[in-house]
């Protein structure tokens, strides 16, 4: 399984990795959740996340009974103890160019940080080409201090599996490894043997690719028609839209023409005026939204 996801990292991401560099988890979001109290982060310490992000990791950091800091300067990775990033972003969509890595990165560093880069929508970029953390152009030939998540969840459709990856530092995920055996993390057998095989197959994901592709040029143009802006949504499986009005007034408004969104201030203060659409629901749900969303309709 080991060997099957350095291959993925080598072939999708221009990635070379040693396998033992990696390990599983379950699902990607067990470990994002445990990764502050897996560290040994104590109470107080800091943890930095992304300014409109995933709303896991601050819960994961709060259990910890961690500081939670919502930046995406640079400037605010002093002091910390774990630096989060997401590219492509959940929910915003947008893409953190290598550039942008490399200074997280020197500045988790500076600050004696572990740098942990969630990056399960890497494989569906649209207009800008994601990245990985562990890409020589980001690290050159230095993983210390970086982690690199990954699951199958979005990838290959196979979120009911239960299977994450974690790969980078090696002394990080040795220490993981030792510990995370001893709580129990364990993926089961027929999993692995199920991701080994996702891993390895890349013509699965391009029709996944097709299908998401299909459905932004359906919903997308149906959102501007109805007066919203689009923002970032440069990659990922979401729309980032707004009307510049509060998100809970989107939602209410979209909700009347059977549409469910994601309110922009689940994911942070800063986006409080944008909603989360989904492009998971199928092309015929997809295509009777972007009628109703177009024309005014409602239910």
């Amino acid at each position: 399984m080991r060997e099957a996801f350095a291959g993925w990292l080598r072939r999708r991401a221009g990635v070379r990795l040693d396998p033992v560099a990696a390990i599983p988890s379950i699902g990607s979001k067990e470990l994002v959740a445990l990764l502050p109290f897996l560290l040994g982060l104590r109470p107080g310490d800091r943890v930095v996340i992304p300014e409109v992000a995933y709303p896991t990791y601050a819960v994961g950091a709060l259990v910890a009974g961690c500081e939670v800091v919502a930046s995406d300067d640079p400037a605010a990775c002093a002091g910390a103890r774990l630096v989060w990033v997401n590219s492509p972003s959940n929910p915003t969509g947008a893409v953190a160019d290598a550039g942008r890595l490399r200074d997280m990165v020197a500045a988790a560093r500076v600050a004696g940080a572990v740098l942990a880069s969630d990056e399960c929508y890497l494989e569906f970029g649209w207009d800008a080409a994601p990245v990985s953390v562990l890409h020589p152009e980001v690290i050159g030939d230095d993983p210390t201090g970086v982690l690199s998540l990954h699951a199958l969840a979005k990838r290959s459709n196979m979120a009911g599996y239960r299977f994450g990856a974690v790969a980078g530092d090696p002394d990080l995920i040795a220490a993981l490894l030792e510990l995370r055996k001893h709580l129990g993390f364990m993926v089961p057998l027929p999993v692995q043997k199920a991701a080994t095989v996702a891993w390895g197959d890349d013509a699965h994901v391009e029709e996944q690719r097709e299908r998401y592709a299909r459905r932004r040029e359906v919903l997308w143009p149906a959102l501007e028609a109805a007066g919203f802006r689009v923002d970032d949504s440069q990659a990922g499986l979401y729309l980032w839209a707004t009307r510049d009005e509060d998100c809970w007034v989107t939602a209410a408004a979209l909700a009347q023409q059977g549409v469910l969104v994601a309110p922009g201030d689940f994911y942070g203060a800063s986006g409080a005026r944008h909603v989360r659409l989904a492009l998971t629901a199928s092309d015929e749900a997809i295509g009777g939204a972007a009628q109703r969303i177009s024309g005014g309709d409602t239910v």
